[in-house]
C-alpha cells in the first residue's frame, strides 16, 4: 500500500499565497499519477490538479493559472503552488497517488482563505 502525508495548509487572506507538500511512503514502485483534490463544506471532492510519472499534467479551470502542481519522481513527492488564492479556495486538500489501477488518500489539510 502507498501512504500519503500532507503539509503545508493553513489561513491566508485572499490573493495570498500557500504551498502545499505531500510525500509517499510504503509500496512505492509503478505510482502512476499523484495529485490534488479538495472538499469544501457540503460539496462533493472535487479535481484540483493531478502530474502523471511521465508530465502530463491536468488542471481545473477554477485553478488554472493559479495553481501549479510539481512532482519529483524519484522521491515520489507532490507540491502544489497556491497563488492568488480566493475564499472560494477554502477547502481540505487532499493529495493522491494511482498505483495498478487502485487510488490512495492522503489525510488531508485545511486550506482557509479568509480576511
Amino acid at each position: 500500500q502507498v501512504q500519503l502525508v500532507e503539509s503545508g495548509g493553513g489561513l491566508v487572506q485572499p490573493g495570498g499565497s500557500l504551498r502545499l507538500s505531500c510525500a509517499a511512503s510504503g509500496s512505492i514502485f509503478n505510482i502512476d499519477a499523484m495529485g490534488w483534490y479538495r472538499q469544501a463544506p457540503g460539496k462533493q471532492r472535487e479535481l484540483v490538479t493531478t502530474r502523471t510519472r511521465g508530465g502530463k499534467t491536468n488542471y481545473a479551470d477554477s485553478v488554472k493559472g493559479r495553481f501549479t502542481i510539481a512532482r519529483d519522481n524519484a522521491k515520489n513527492t507532490v507540491d502544489l503552488q497556491m497563488n492568488s488564492l480566493k475564499p472560494e479556495d477554502t477547502a481540505v486538500y487532499y493529495c493522491s497517488a494511482e498505483q495498478w489501477g487502485l487510488q490512495y488518500w492522503g489525510q488531508g489539510t485545511q486550506v482557509t482563505v479568509s480576511s
